[in-house]
């Protein structure tokens, strides 16, 4: 089911179910609280008294469908068991986390569960959301070329180069503690990246005594094939930290459910111990953090190449799943072993973008994967390269190597994502603890994406040769986007004298960005005709040229 098709069967319900019950809604009921639009209002219920040993993820539905006072607006969202409510992994305790899209009053107009202590507990009630500047949700914009870029709820385009912390949530290293907390490094990643993408389990370095799961017999348990008994206990304390501190940051928290490369990590889909049905934990992160306007969803890392292996059916299967028990459109995808296989597309698709893992330490090449897969992924939706470059002796990339490769991201139309990585599978990128002088790229990127965010139209452009651009003696390894007779960048890894560009009609404003130096250059101010251009000897330089309005 695609979003569109959700989205419309979920307000029709909500009408519906309006027009039946509008009376005695409209007259408001008692208010269950108050949030600011964007935000996440949580609602607790009072359902069956449940044990570790139960799964109530698996047994107990419960559903909220809310509609917005002028009966225009309407979303249906599912609940979930939070144990005691205070992290503990036994109690009554139900919560519905309810996102509000606009400013006013929200009715909670039904609730639907298979258990009759949750069944139409708080009907009648409302939600009052207040006016936010959150900018909201990301969705692919569809008005832009290739529907490649991503928008926010607030019309804007903000670029996004994020970075990788594997297994932070456990906060351990290979020694033991990781010396940081899960808030402080999301705090200290929303300073230089706009996401970050980290795993729900332990995975390589789980906590000794914390487990994301319970087995059987109520035990936690690191254990994916128990992903049917979610264990409030770790995602109170631990998942739910940080989402909820990178909403308050803005940062996207782009979780990965299966992954990273531990047997136990890569069951989480596979749910062994309930038949190989995963729905259960699908509808539980769903009804979590599905709500959370900075939340994404990767299925899992690396799909097809680690034990437990997936097919490209089963992920799409999960991918549906997963789209169907959301009321929002969180963005859906799966991390490839390489490009993205075309068996993975599907009308309607179930995942908003694609994702690819090379490790590419020059621009060229870098700008290349995205646009081929773009062009793998149906043309038609953003892509991420999900593991560019991550800097250190790990993979043997320098600073200069991940800045290079992130900038070719940007001018083949995507986007792409770092991490730090000193030794194989050690370092920031597997437990986090995140230090900038480490991770010597990060201020650099942080850098580029500001320029980005503040000089270029992007999301208004393409990738393009450069001489249709109106180049002329570039380097090979150059890479240009345009916006047809607006706005045209161009970027290049190698000192380069003698190009040229001729303009389209009109006076044109030049800039030049040096990411490795971080320099600016304005090079005209208002120049016509053709206009030599040179290029200093650096890994990223970016031109940008800009039609002056009249």
């Amino acid at each position: 089911m695609s979003e569109a098709t959700l989205a419309s069967a979920t307000l029709a319900l909500a009408v519906v179910l309006w027009a039946a019950t509008g009376p005695r809604a409209e007259a408001g009921g008692r208010e269950l609280g108050r949030g600011p639009v964007f935000g996440v209002v949580e609602i607790d219920f009072a359902g069956p008294h449940c044990k570790p040993a139960d799964a109530p993820a698996r047994d107990i539905e419960l559903r909220a469908t809310f509609i917005h006072e002028d009966r225009r607006h309407g979303h249906a969202v599912y609940g979930f068991w939070d144990g005691d409510g205070k992290g503990g992994s036994e109690g009554s305790v139900f919560k519905v986390r309810f996102c509000p899209t606009a400013p006013g009053r929200w009715v909670l107009l039904d609730v639907k569960s298979n258990h009759p202590r949750l069944a139409s507990q708080h009907k009648g009630g409302h939600i009052l959301a207040t006016p936010s500047q959150h900018k909201g949700f990301w969705t692919p914009d569809p008005a832009t070329p290739g529907g490649r870029w991503y928008r926010r709820s607030d019309g804007s385009h903000p670029y996004i180069f994020g970075n990788t912390h594997y297994t932070f949530l456990s906060g351990r290293n290979d020694r033991g503690p990781n010396g940081s907390t899960i808030e402080a490094d999301i705090r200290a990643n929303a300073r230089f990246f706009a996401k970050l993408r980290f795993g729900l389990c332990g995975g390589r370095y789980p906590h000794p005594t914390e487990k994301p799961f319970l087995d059987d017999a109520g035990q936690p348990t690191d254990d994916g094939d128990f992903s049917h008994r979610p264990n409030p206990a770790w995602f109170h304390n631990r998942p739910d930290d940080a989402v909820r501190t990178a909403w308050e940051v803005d940062l996207i928290a782009d979780i990965i459910l299966n992954g990273p490369d531990t047997r136990h990590s890569r069951s989480v889909l596979r749910a062994a111990r309930n038949r190989g049905d995963n729905t259960p934990f699908l509808r539980y992160v769903a009804a979590r953090y599905g709500s959370y306007p900075n939340v994404w969803f990767c299925l899992a890392n690396e799909w097809d190449i680690k034990n437990p292996k997936y097919t490209a059916e089963q992920i799409a299967a999960a991918g549906v799943a997963l789209r169907r028990c959301l009321a929002t459109p969180a963005p859906i995808s799966v991390h490839a072993s390489r490009d993205w296989s075309p068996k993975l597309n599907a009308r309607p698709p179930w995942n908003d973008h694609v994702i690819l893992q090379h490790k590419i330490r020059h621009l060229a090449p870098s700008a290349d994967a995205i646009m081929k897969n773009h062009r793998l992924g149906g043309a038609d939706r953003p892509v991420v390269n999900d593991e560019l470059g991550y800097e250190g002796a790990g993979d043997r990339f320098t600073r200069d190597d991940v800045i290079a490769g992130h900038l070719g991201a940007f001018l083949g139309g995507g986007y792409g994502t770092t991490g730090s990585k000193p030794a194989n599978k050690k370092g920031h990128y597997f437990w986090g603890a995140f230090d900038p002088a480490e991770h010597t790229a990060a201020k650099h990127l942080a850098w580029l994406r500001r320029i980005i965010d503040t000089h270029i139209a992007f999301w208004k452009m393409a990738p393009v040769a450069p001489r249709e651009a109106g180049f002329s003696g570039v380097p090979a390894g150059a890479r240009a986007m345009a916006w047809p007779g607006h706005e045209i960048v161009l970027g290049t890894g190698e000192a380069a004298k003698g190009m040229e560009v001729r303009l389209p009609a009109g006076a044109w404003h030049i800039q030049r960005f040096d990411a490795i130096a971080m320099q600016t250059t304005i090079l005209e101010k208002r120049a016509t005709g053709t206009v030599a251009l040179a290029a200093p000897a650096s890994r990223a330089v970016l031109f940008h040229l800009k039609k002056i309005e009249e």
